[in-house]
């Protein structure tokens, strides 16, 4: 899977009606706070959108689909809305959409941190699918309680999620054409939520903060990771010559 096209979701070119202040193109949901108040444009920014991405493949819903993208949302997200995560998401994935998702553009991941993260979750999943290793390792037993919770619940959201995991062992067992497909889901998004790049020319936003409680739910959070796996801080060494 490859993730391009976020050089729609930047500042491109200058507002003729304030010459200090730059055009702002790109899907609202999808950009950093700080490019909507008109900050410039970092590769931190990328990684929000990213956080936003995987909050999409979790839940199988694209943020925000009930309520209008318009001033107000922008200014919320300035202000620290964020989508909500669902409380039976893996911790380990949570806790990584979320430090994606930080006002503080310096406590985010860089894109080689969360390549690192997520390569050794998806194989050490991989090594306890083919081999029987790695039984104790905080993603399988993670894993295995969600795939009891889909199972439970008959949800397709998470057969959907739990595919990405097991999809290099779908595809050497079966062809192309016989691994399985997503569930498709149904779902109605607001009339004004608008998911096309368009021009985004909202004024006056305040400056990018975290909602109140944003910090310590992730520093909870951090914290009884690191107590479950003490020996994965979240960002990890690995060769990327070995991928």
């Amino acid at each position: 899977m490859y993730i391009s096209d976020f050089g729609l979701s930047k500042q491109i070119g200058t507002n003729p009606n304030n010459p200090e202040k730059k055009n702002i193109f790109g899907v609202l949901p999808y950009i950093a706070p700080e490019v909507l108040s008109g900050e410039e444009y970092t590769k931190a920014a990328d990684v929000y959108s990213f956080g936003i991405i995987a909050y999409e493949m979790v839940t199988g819903f694209p943020p925000y689909l009930d309520i209008p993208h318009d001033k107000d949302l922008a200014m919320k997200i300035c202000n620290g809305l964020r989508p909500k995560i669902p409380f039976h998401t893996l911790k380990l994935i949570t806790r990584m959409i979320m430090r994606c998702w930080d006002a503080r553009i310096t406590h985010r991941p860089t894109l080689e941190e969360l390549y690192h993260e997520l390569s050794k979750y998806y194989w050490d999943y991989y090594e306890y699918l083919t081999e029987g290793n790695n039984k104790d390792i905080e993603i399988v037993i993670q894993i295995k309680k969600a795939e009891e919770f889909s199972a439970n619940q008959n949800g397709s959201i998470w057969k959907n999620f739990l595919r990405i995991f097991h999809w290099r062992k779908e595809s050497t067992n079966k062809t192309n054409s016989e691994t399985a497909t997503p569930t498709p889901l149904n779902y109605q998004t607001h009339p004004q939520a608008i998911y096309t790049s368009r021009l985004l020319n909202f004024s006056k936003l305040p400056k990018p903060k975290n909602e109140e409680n944003f910090e310590k739910e992730l520093e909870e959070l951090t914290e009884s990771v690191s107590n479950l796996c003490p020996s994965d801080s979240g960002i990890v060494d690995l060769d990327m010559s070995d991928f």
